[in-house]
């Protein structure tokens, strides 16, 4: 298992990292309890979950996920033993998240209100990784194909996010920051106010990257680079269509596919590019998984790549992927298929 460097601390994480979304609506409490102890026996020392997970988000289950994670800690008694990320919500009609609120935003009351809950959740006194779920901004922050400008006056002011959350740093229940599905002004906003103000930096910014969605590459792959903001990739499969199973049209039972079909309506509509992307990785000699991972895996802005899984044997594959060795063969094919079909759904 390859180590990282997570941003300017001194923080390594496995470049694989365990995702959570599933546990509560798709997997049990024992169920994910049985993948975090197969991920930390495989040598996995980073987990990410978010105050809204499950998802699809639903008042009935929101939490759920962190809490089996508590549990898990409560029982184990090992929270020493690896790096833990969360999230709070972004701008959303998520009402059951807050006790007195229609909206979340990032404001301070509420960012205190989100953290001190995912502390009990959790059962721990601290957070290795808090993330910014997506912008407070009303933009869209999970995929576009033309930007539209927003009313700058309703954002709450990414001076008062970062103070809401320096401050919880100094109280020592967070240890570092990140942003998620933020775009390269917000990360460097972010960075002049950090140091202006001598507060932290943010650390990661956890994007949508796989074969067919590539916007990262544009502008904050450069802003990782220089600014060592590194990418935690989140759906690396393309929610599951990178793996092949969808390829004859069929929605196998249990999947995300047949159960939430309206959630991946933009990977559906990509089906040319990733039908492309999965009869290329067979005639290299890999299998969809294997080369949808490993192309991910071995992009240099890359900090950890978020795998997820509903079964032991999804996720032993998924694990397993990340071990063959990257080609030339293997990156000139990955051009070929970028060069053809750009970013097909938006992200």
């Amino acid at each position: 298992m390859e180590f990282r460097q997570i941003g300017r601390t001194d923080i390594k994480v496995t470049s694989v990292c365990l995702g959570t979304m599933t546990w509560g609506e798709q997997n049990t409490e024992d169920e994910a309890h049985e993948q975090l102890d197969y991920a930390m026996e495989r040598g996995i020392n980073f987990i990410d979950t978010a105050e809204m997970y499950p998802v699809p988000g639903n008042p009935k289950t929101q939490g759920r996920t962190e809490s089996y994670i508590g549990s898990w800690i409560a029982n184990r008694k090992n929270r020493d033993k690896f790096i833990l990320a969360t999230k709070i919500t972004g701008r959303a009609s998520i009402y059951w998240a807050r006790d007195n609120e229609d909206v979340t935003r990032h404001t301070p009351a509420q960012i205190d209100e989100a953290i001190e809950k995912s502390l009990r959740r959790l059962q721990t006194d601290y957070i290795d990784l808090y993330q910014l779920h997506w912008p407070d901004r009303n933009m869209p922050g999970f995929g576009f194909h033309s930007y539209k400008d927003y009313d700058e006056d309703e954002m709450v002011p990414l001076e008062d996010i970062l103070g809401a959350l320096n401050r919880h740093v100094e109280k020592g229940n967070i240890r570092h920051l990140g942003i998620s599905n933020e775009t390269p002004w917000g990360a460097m906003k972010f960075i002049q106010l950090a140091e202006k103000n001598g507060w932290p930096r943010m650390v990661s910014n956890q994007c949508v990257y796989n074969l067919i969605g590539r916007r990262f590459d544009y502008g904050l792959a450069e802003v990782a680079m220089r600014e060592q903001i590194g990418l935690l990739a989140y759906s690396p499969l393309g929610m599951g269509v990178l793996t092949g199973k969808y390829d004859d049209g069929v929605k196998p039972e249990g999947s995300r596919g047949k159960l939430f079909s309206d959630f991946m309506s933009g990977y559906w509509e990509s089906k040319d590019a990733w039908m492309d992307c999965n009869k290329t990785a067979r005639e290299l000699g890999l299998t969809p998984t294997q080369f949808a991972l490993k192309f991910v895996e071995s992009r240099e802005f890359v900090t950890s790549n978020i795998i997820g899984a509903t079964s032991i044997e999804q996720l032993k594959e998924n694990i397993d992927a990340h071990e063959i060795t990257w080609t030339d063969a293997m990156e000139k094919e990955v051009h070929r298929l970028h060069k053809t079909y750009r970013c097909p759904n938006g992200r």
